[in-house]
C-alpha cells in the first residue's frame, strides 16, 4: 500500500495525517506502529485519519492512532491540526468545521495566523464515566501509587485524565510516576498523566505523560483537564495560558456543564509517501 501523508505538530505534539477520502487506506495496528517508528517509519505521537463522516450532520470523521497502534478517543492538538489539514487540502473550504470523533462531536474554528479554536465539550467528572474508581464525585482524590499517596483529579475530555499538582513541573517525576499512575488499575482504560504548575490565576506550566506514547511536547486535551481540574479547585480563573514544552495554549472554561475551548497554533511540516 502506498499511503500519501502530511507531517504536521501542534506545539510540538507530532501527528503523520492521512486523507482516507482521496485514497484508499487500511490500517492495522501493526502499521500503524510502523509508521510511528522514529527511526524506521516516519515517526509521530498519533497517526490521524480524515474519512467521510457517518452522521449527515457533519463534516468529516477523525480517527486517532497512538504511537503504539491503539486507537483513543480524542487529542487536542490533533483537532487543531484536523482543521488546517483538511482546508490545505482542499477537502473543505469552511472556517467553521464539525468534525464526528470517538468521543462525539467537536467543532473546530480556523482563526488568523494558523491559529485554530476548538470546542472541546464539556468535561466530564462523574468518576464511572471518567472512567475511574471512586464511590463519589470530587474534585481531587487520594491515590496510592507505589507506597506513596498522590491527590489526583479525574477529568474525561472524550479521554481520561488524571491531573497532579507539582511545585515545580520541571522537577516532576513525569517518567517513572506518569507511567505508574497510566496503568492504576483505579483508571480501568489507562489514563494520560498531567503534572500541573499554578503560577498565578491565569497561568500555568504543564507536563503530560500520555497513554501509549509517553511525555509529549504538549497535550490539548491534557490543558483542558489540567484547567478544569484546577478551576474546580479554585486555584484559576476561567481563562488560563498554559505552557506546555511546545509552546501555549490559551484554555476557556466558564463551569460545571460547559463546554471547553482550546486555542493554539498548528504548523505543516511536509508531505510525502511511504511505502507498507
Amino acid at each position: 500500500m502506498r499511503l500519501k501523508f502530511t507531517k504536521m505538530h501542534g506545539l510540538g505534539n507530532d501527528f503523520v495525517m492521512v486523507d482516507g477520502i482521496t485514497q484508499r487506506v487500511k490500517l492495522s495496528p501493526e502499521k500503524v506502529r510502523q509508521i510511528a517508528d522514529r527511526h524506521t517509519g516516519i515517526g509521530c505521537d498519533q497517526l490521524l485519519l480524515v474519512e467521510a463522516p457517518r452522521n449527515p450532520d457533519v463534516d468529516f470523521r477523525y480517527r486517532i492512532y497512538n504511537a503504539d497502534g491503539s486507537e483513543v478517543e480524542n487529542c487536542g492538538n490533533g483537532a487543531r491540526c484536523f482543521a488546517r489539514f483538511v482546508r490545505d487540502r482542499r477537502l473543505t473550504s469552511k472556517e467553521h468545521i464539525l468534525v464526528e470523533t470517538a468521543a462525539g462531536i467537536l467543532e473546530l474554528k480556523v482563526q488568523e495566523k494558523d491559529q485554530v479554536s476548538v470546542d472541546m465539550g464539556a468535561p466530564v467528572l462523574e468518576p464511572s464515566a471518567v472512567p475511574f474508581q471512586a464511590d463519589i464525585q470530587a474534585e481531587s482524590y487520594p491515590l496510592d501509587v507505589n507506597g506513596e499517596t498522590y491527590n489526583v483529579g479525574a477529568v474525561s475530555m472524550g479521554n481520561p485524565h488524571a491531573v497532579l499538582l507539582v511545585d515545580d513541573v520541571s522537577k516532576a517525576p513525569v517518567d517513572s510516576l506518569g507511567a505508574a499512575i497510566e496503568s492504576h488499575p483505579r483508571f480501568p482504560a489507562r489514563v494520560n498523566v498531567g503534572f500541573l504548575q499554578i503560577e498565578e490565576r491565569g497561568k500555568a506550566r504543564l507536563r503530560v505523560f500520555e497513554r501509549g506514547v509517553g511525555e509529549t511536547r504538549a497535550c490539548g486535551t491534557g490543558a483542558c483537564a489540567a484547567m478544569v481540574s484546577a478551576r474546580l479547585r479554585g486555584l484559576v480563573d476561567d481563562e488560563v495560558q498554559i505552557a506546555l514544552p511546545g509552546g501555549t495554549l490559551t484554555i476557556h472554561w466558564p463551569g460545571p456543564g460547559e463546554p471547553v475551548t482550546m486555542t493554539g497554533p498548528t504548523a505543516s511540516v511536509y508531505h510525502g509517501q511511504i511505502v507498507l
